[in-house]
């Protein structure tokens, strides 16, 4: 069953569009890119939440990891109130995009974020190895993407990242992917002078420079030691 009855269900309803994912599949990637397109084509100074907040000539879209944080966060009470999920009624006649990655590199991604840049991640969680952390009930055996591709039947013009991470992307291929990523949302007349800085704007360098001036409010993009520089990370998401 699909109901919301906290007081967030209000910040999950209203939405133009909606973008569900699983962490690690590019959230923040795509958040900066949309976020950039929609500053540059109304003259505005960039913010990562322009596209939350419904502004004239923006689209509001809702960012969710929906059952996924239905079942990995918050405690009893607010796993009965399905804090966490879009109510039913906010899926109905919205444009509804997937972030999808490859389980395996979001797997990894999310593992290492939690168990070595996450300082809130509590110690039972932080001393598990990979492969314990892989079968726990909480986590990963549920995340692997199924549940919310499962959405009802109501995901969209699905957007697959595979085996890629940003820095795997030319730029070529990142403009095919945001040209039906903007479609998707419901951006019927691309703004192609605006377009390309956006794509610009949104390169792994530039983010990472972002989040050294602190727009994302974290430092999730860098690795923390040496023996995460040989591993491909994308953006938090």
């Amino acid at each position: 069953m699909r109901w919301n009855l906290s007081s967030r269900a209000r910040e999950l309803s209203g939405g133009d569009a909606i973008l569900i994912s699983i962490p690690k599949s590019g959230r923040t990637w795509v958040r900066t890119f949309l976020n950039a397109y929609f500053s540059y084509k109304l003259g505005r100074q960039f913010s990562l939440d322009l596209t939350d907040r419904g502004d004239a000539g923006v689209p509001r879209i809702i960012y969710s990891h929906d059952r996924f944080e239905d079942r990995t966060k918050g405690n009893t009470w607010d796993r009965l109130r399905r804090k966490y999920l879009i109510p039913r009624r906010a899926l109905r006649k919205r444009p509804i995009v997937l972030l999808a990655r490859d389980p395996r590199d979001a797997f990894v991604s999310y593992f290492i974020q939690l168990t070595r840049r996450n300082p809130a991640t509590p110690n039972e969680i932080r001393e598990m190895s990979m492969d314990t952390f892989l079968r726990h009930p909480a986590f990963w055996d549920r995340c692997d993407g199924r549940s919310n591709e499962r959405l009802d039947h109501r995901i969209r013009r699905p957007i697959r990242f595979h085996n890629r991470a940003l820095r795997g992307f030319t730029r070529r291929s990142r403009r095919g992917l945001f040209h039906e990523l903007l479609r998707a949302i419901g951006e019927k007349q691309i703004d192609e002078n605006v377009f390309g800085p956006a794509i610009d704007f949104s390169d792994f360098r530039n983010m990472q420079k972002l989040e050294a001036a602190g727009e994302f409010g974290s430092k999730i993009l860098q690795p923390r030691d040496r023996e995460e520089s040989g591993i491909v990370q994308s953006p938090p998401g």
